[in-house]
C-alpha cells in the first residue's frame, strides 16, 4: 500500500511508475482518491501488481489516503 501510495502522490517519475487510473464516480463511500479497476484479458494481469491493489486501496478510509507524508500514511 505504500508503493501505491508514492504513486499516487507523485513521488515516482510517470515514466517509471505503473499507471493507476482514478474513479471519477461520485459514489459516497469510500476515500477521494478511489482507483478504477480494470476488467484483465488473460491471467497474467489478473494476478498484476495493479490488480491486486486496488481493492484494498479503495477500501481505506480518507484520512489514511490522504495523508502528509508517507510515515503518516504508515502509521
Amino acid at each position: 500500500m505504500i508503493e501505491v501510495y508514492k504513486i499516487i502522490t507523485g513521488k515516482y517519475e510517470r515514466a517509471v511508475a505503473p499507471r493507476l487510473e482514478r474513479d471519477d464516480m461520485s459514489v459516497t463511500r469510500g476515500n477521494e482518491l478511489r482507483l478504477k479497476k480494470v476488467r484483465p484479458r488473460y491471467d497474467l494481469h489478473r494476478y498484476s501488481f495493479i490488480n491486486r491493489v486496488v481493492n484494498i486501496w479503495n477500501s481505506l478510509p480518507n484520512k489514511v489516503v490522504l495523508a502528509d507524508s508517507v510515515n503518516c500514511f504508515k502509521s
